[in-house]
């Protein structure tokens, strides 16, 4: 079976093309994707969060197909306050951690610097993630973030929040804003 290809126009039609060009334009002008870890504490304001959001949900199952009634606008309007201010505390008691996605030749080479264990490989680990934790997330934390302070975060914080530490830096590496569409 032989395949034919297709003729390629001419590289200075190419250039010239302006639709082209502008499309190239937005490709070279991409920003890297990004993710954030958010961080609560503060116990009492999640729960007021969510009791005002059950509290709306209530409401507007309440006042369902009588949405115009000045009873029910003045009941919808008042949760969707009481919610405002509670996501307002929590989002005032949160820290909230920034990633972005590192060049793909950056990721490369810490990778290549922190290849799995023996066990690891076999287990089909492509790297070391007991070494590579702290330098992936200083390199893709823009918060300022250092290899030191992510080693403490590993190291001290819950198993839970630790894997969601490396897990947001890690995951962001692999985020894809691609629509490949139907063929």
């Amino acid at each position: 079976m032989t395949t034919t290809t297709q003729p390629q126009p001419p590289a200075a039609a190419v250039a010239q093309d302006a639709h082209w060009a502008s499309t190239l334009e937005r490709l070279r002008n991409r920003t890297r994707p990004t993710a954030t870890l958010t961080i609560c504490d503060d116990h009492a304001a999640k729960d007021a969060l969510a009791l005002a959001q059950y509290e709306q949900r209530t409401t507007q199952r309440q006042h369902e197909g009588s949405e115009s009634t000045p009873e029910a606008k003045k009941a919808l309007r008042a949760a969707e306050q009481k919610v405002a201010a509670a996501q307002r505390a929590v989002d005032d008691a949160s820290i909230v951690l920034t990633f972005r996605a590192l060049e793909r030749t950056a990721l490369d080479a810490l990778k290549k610097a922190h290849p799995p264990t023996e066990e690891q490989a076999e287990d089909g680990f492509e790297v070391n993630v007991e070494t590579l934790g702290p330098p992936l997330i200083a390199a893709s934390n823009v918060d300022g973030m250092t290899e030191e302070q992510a080693r403490e975060f590993l190291d001290t914080w819950s198993d839970a929040e630790a894997a969601s530490l490396f897990s947001t830096a890690w995951n962001i590496q692999l985020e894809s804003r691609l629509d490949l569409g139907k063929g």
